[in-house]
């Protein structure tokens, strides 16, 4: 999912972005969903998670998990590598529509293009 994300924003980025948003065409799945970060000032610009709507606009790179876990400074700094390269972020966070109970994670991040870097994460 995350290398088809990729090439959506290289190929029509505010089409992918809208897409991303609305977890239309194949970019959410249960509870899979892309993620896209702003490369410059960390601005998340889309999330297919319909739980974290209220993240859209807000810098990732202060988000920790109730552990203190800050794991948006880890995910910022791997869309800032080389386009394309994908690195793996582990973590623990909530699950959509479940309680508040953390879970483990991990979210494949990737530099897109110039302006964004997108992830996809799964839950163990």
């Amino acid at each position: 999912m995350l290398i088809k994300a990729v090439a959506a924003v290289r190929a029509d980025e505010a089409k992918a972005l809208d897409m991303f948003n609305k977890g239309e065409g194949g970019f959410r799945d249960r509870d899979l969903y892309v993620f896209c970060v702003s490369t410059s000032d960390g601005t998340i610009v889309a999330t297919g998670n319909p739980n974290l709507k209220q993240a859209l606009g807000v810098d990732i790179r202060p988000a920790q998990n109730s552990t203190g876990r800050a794991f948006g400074v880890e995910i910022y700094a791997a869309i800032q590598k080389p386009d394309s390269q994908i690195t793996e972020v582990s973590y623990m966070g909530p699950k959509p529509g479940a309680d508040d109970t953390l879970v483990a994670k991990v979210s494949f991040v990737a530099r897109a293009d110039a302006d964004l870097g997108c992830g996809v994460g799964y839950y163990k």
